[in-house]
């Protein structure tokens, strides 16, 4: 099963997809917050359609005690709204997962590449969508829900 996993920011959307056999999610793109909603909702449908994903995973900022603070409310909201148009256009479910954490990760780990700056801000948005895909990805396969 082929996933696409999105990492919602105020500025940035990080965009990773899973292989064919969702085992290992890949960063690919980073979607440039515009002010126009739709608009970057109809990209993230052509790159749903583009990578012919089969589920689309949002990452939900939760707070570090697990509650719902205003930024997790913000994207589970506009998850709800992916799903729709996502629902209508392709008719791909939009699952909703837990990315504490996920952004700081990726920082991390880009930096530990020595990747400093502006280079690492370009693509943090992105590898932090495949952390959290990934995170996804694992967390089913340990269910038994793959393929």
């Amino acid at each position: 099963m082929r996933a696409l996993g999105l990492d919602l920011g105020t500025k940035r959307i990080g965009v990773a997809v899973s292989d064919g056999d969702g085992r290992v999610a890949t960063p690919v793109d980073v979607v440039h917050r515009t002010g126009d909603r739709q608009g970057e909702h109809r990209t993230l449908v052509d790159l749903a359609a583009e990578w012919e994903a089969e589920v689309v995973v949002v990452g939900i900022p939760y707070s570090l005690d697990g509650s719902t603070g205003p930024m997790a409310r913000a994207m589970a909201g506009e998850a709800s709204e992916l799903a729709v148009v996502l629902g209508d256009r392709l008719g791909i479910p939009v699952e909703t997962y837990d990315e504490r954490l996920t952004t700081v990760t990726a920082e991390r780990s880009l930096r530990d590449q020595d990747l400093r700056g502006p280079d690492r801000r370009r693509v943090v948005d992105m590898v932090a969508a495949s952390v959290m895909l990934q995170a996804w990805l694992d967390a089913r396969r340990a269910a038994g829900e793959e393929g």
